[in-house]
């Protein structure tokens, strides 16, 4: 977390507005800001249409991304980020029936 929150502060420093950090489990977040693949732009949404599940594979803990239905095409793939409730929150965009108003 220590190493997290030191990136997000540079991130800002440097002009970056948005951070694609992962929490993995209580020891480990995947940084994908400058390195990743394309889903690191996968959008929260309070009603998704897929869910992220950490597996590990050789050993390594790998994020994989799931669909709950059939997702048709051009339709935007979305997951919860279930992000930790927190004093300041986060507004959420997705606007859908359900929205919880916030992400965290």
């Amino acid at each position: 977390q220590v190493v997290a929150d030191m990136r997000e502060k540079r991130y800002a420093q440097e002009g970056i507005g948005s951070s694609y950090l992962f929490r993995v489990d209580h020891d480990t977040i995947i940084d994908a800001t400058k390195c990743g693949n394309l889903a690191r732009f996968i959008n929260h949404c309070c009603t998704p249409n897929c869910y992220a599940k950490v597996i590990t594979i050789e050993a390594q803990k790998k994020i994989v991304i799931y669909s709950k239905q059939a997702i048709g095409v051009n339709e935007e793939i979305t997951y919860d980020y279930k992000f930790p409730i927190e004093d300041t929150k986060i507004p959420c965009l997705c606007r859908t029936d359900s929205c919880r108003g916030t992400l965290n």
